[in-house]
Order: C-alpha cells, then sequence, then structure tokens
C-alpha cells in the first residue's frame, strides 16, 4: 500500500488557556529514511492528560500547536529499504515514551503527543525501534488503548509477575487504566475492587464478572473497614493511585499486612497533601512500596501484548464511546465532562 503526500491532523490551539483542537492539514516525505516505518493510524484512544494539556495543568512541557494523543492503533503501509521487525499490513502501535527506556544513545525521553508529535492524524512516520506489534486478533480500538492505559496498568500490577493466593486490587476511580487494570485482573484470578461516586457505574461494572466488588467513596464512611471487609479482613495487595498525593497515606493504610504496593499514576486531585511525613513509616511495619508509574518500557509493552494474546484477554468492556474523526473535538469535550467510564476512541480510519 501506497500513501499519499497529505494528510489531515490536528493540533493543538494556541493562546489563552484553555486551548482546544483545530484540524490541519500535513505533508508526509517522498523519500523514507532506511528505518523509517510509515504507519496509517486506524483509532485513536484518549488520555486524562490530553484534557489537562489543554487547560494547562499538566506537569510536562507541551509543545504549543503540537499534535496531541500519544495512544494508537495503526497498520504499516510502507517500510524503509533497511527494515527488518515489520511488514505492510501489520497491525503495530508507536511506544509512548521513546527515549532511555529504549537506550538511545542521548538518554532524553521523548513523549509523543506532548514534547513530540503526536498520534490525533490519518498517518505517521516513526523509526522501526519506537513501534511495536500488537496483539493478534484485536480490534483497532482495543489495541488504541494499549500504549498509555493498558501498560501504566500491567506496570501498576508489577506485570502480574508475583501474584499472592487470594491477592486483590484497589483501583481509584473508572478510568481507563483503571477498567484495563479491573480486566487484567479478573485474566490472573486477582480480586478487584473499583471506586466510584457513581452507583450506576459500579454496577454496570459488577455485571462484567462476579468477582468484581464496588466502593461508593462518596457514601461509605469509612473506606478502610470496607476494605478490610471485601477482603476478608486482609487489606489488599494493590492500590492504583488515580487521585495524586493527598490519599497515598490511606492507600498505605488499605494495603495487606506484608509486601502491597500503591502505584501512583495519576493527579485528578491535583498534587498537594495534607499528611505527616512520619506517616511514611507505615510503609516499614508492612514492608509496603510506593511506586511511581510513568507508563513503562517497550520491553514491557510487549510483555504485556504477549499475555494478552496467550489468555485471549477481551478488552472491550474498557471502550466507552468511539467518536469519528471529523467530531475529535467532541471527544475532547466529552472526556472533559467526566461522564465516561474507561477509555474514548477516536476511529481515524475504518
Amino acid at each position: 500500500m501506497s500513501y499519499p503526500e497529505t494528510y489531515t491532523a490536528f493540533r493543538r490551539t494556541t493562546g489563552d488557556l484553555p486551548n482546544t483542537i483545530q484540524q490541519t492539514q500535513e505533508t508526509l516525505p517522498k523519500e523514507l529514511g532506511p528505518k523509517d516505518v510509515v504507519i496509517k493510524i486506524r483509532a485513536v484512544s484518549l488520555n486524562y492528560r490530553e484534557h489537562a494539556t489543554l487547560i494547562g495543568t499538566y506537569p510536562v512541557q507541551t509543545d504549543a500547536g503540537g499534535i496531541p494523543c500519544s495512544d494508537a492503533a495503526a497498520e504499516v503501509v510502507a517500510t524503509g529499504s533497511a527494515v527488518k521487525i515489520f511488514k505492510v499490513g501489520d497491525p503495530v502501535s508507536p511506544h509512548v515514551a521513546q527515549g532511555p527506556f529504549e537506550d538511545t544513545d542521548d538518554g532524553v525521553a521523548v513523549a509523543i503527543g506532548f514534547s513530540k508529535e503526536g498520534v490525533l492524524r490519518e498517518y505517521a512516520i516513526y523509526e522501526e525501534k519506537h513501534l511495536v506489534h500488537l496483539p493478534k486478533d484485536m480490534s483497532w480500538e482495543e489495541g488504541s488503548i494499549l500504549p498509555c492505559a493498558g501498560v501504566t496498568a500491567w506496570t501498576a500490577l508489577d506485570r502480574l509477575t508475583h501474584v499472592p493466593k487470594n491477592a486483590s486490587a484497589l483501583m481509584q476511580g473508572t478510568g481507563g487504566v483503571s477498567i484495563i487494570a479491573l480486566i487484567l485482573c479478573i485474566s490472573a484470578g486477582i480480586q478487584p475492587i473499583i471506586t466510584s461516586s457513581s452507583d450506576e457505574k459500579l454496577q454496570a461494572l459488577q455485571k462484567l464478572h462476579p468477582k468484581v466488588r464496588g466502593i461508593n467513596y462518596k457514601t461509605t464512611t469509612d473506606m478502610g473497614a470496607e476494605v478490610k471487609h471485601l477482603t476478608n479482613g486482609r487489606g489488599v495487595n494493590f492500590v492504583i493511585n488515580n487521585t495524586g498525593p493527598q490519599s497515598i497515606m490511606d492507600d498505605v493504610g488499605f494495603l495487606c499486612e506484608r509486601g502491597g504496593t500503591v502505584s501512583l499514576v495519576g493527579f485528578l486531585h491535583g498534587f498537594d497533601a495534607d499528611w505527616e511525613p512520619r506517616r511514611l513509616v507505615e510503609l516499614m511495619s508492612k514492608s509496603a512500596k510506593i511506586k511511581g508509574i510513568a507508563v513503562g518500557s517497550k520491553a514491557e509493552f510487549e510483555e504485556m501484548n504477549r499475555y494478552l494474546e496467550e489468555k485471549k484477554v477481551k478488552l472491550t468492556p474498557a471502550l466507552d464511546r468511539t467518536f469519528d474523526f471529523k467530531d475529535s473535538k467532541e471527544a475532547f469535550e466529552y472526556l472533559a465532562s467526566g461522564k465516561h467510564t474507561g477509555k474514548i476512541v477516536i476511529k481515524v480510519a475504518a
């Protein structure tokens, strides 16, 4: 398959906040480098940070007027003369954080959609080393939710490498990372517990699998007691923190007696906290750990994809709503509304 000289993309507007996105026309080079791969983007999924960049709260420098979004499923349509790993027709995805995880010479992290042009466009070119094969028999929409939310959930659950007997996990909120983590938990036999302020959302999620348990954090007076109740007094092995620093020490309190993990993956409630630093001693008594998740490495992305393929894990329950490419601005507005459960996807091409 060949590729066109021009294509449509969306770029962030510039000027006073909040910004929005607008459609533009872009060009592709006629000549490819030996390691270049041209991809036709089929689907793009949104993360909260896409909205945060438009309102100025994302804590990473972002190119003004750049092409947003980091997560895409795409098809290879052309390759450079020295490309060996990919062929035309392969379903692929760019790896989100390109840099130190891939042992590049400069050791500088490049985040597509932020410090480098993103994927909200019809075509893109990446070096062979920046792409991964997607799992077989997965839809474009499912594949598009893997690069950031999927790998984040995977690494937050310690890559499912050591799953204790009767393990459980607590997911904060019903966003993409939480829902994918819930699906991974079910696949690995981990008891999933998920929180929301909406009983309607919790009831819908509990229909996915008999093991799913929900907690309405607005109406539950003692979260710790409820977590203990749902885990027969053991506490959870994993907490996936989407809200930020404020709840971290409460999260440590939810953990099991020995060796639990709190993974900090988001900042929905901001960056401040009012707990006393001495409370960190609680980590010692539980031999617990707090770890920050910066998505994950390319190797971890590939490892997760192998797991999903081998286990035949279906991610369709993580899909909330799909928008046409021309309606990308409406997709961003829906993201800002917070009404979704799971991932919002933009279908770029059929």
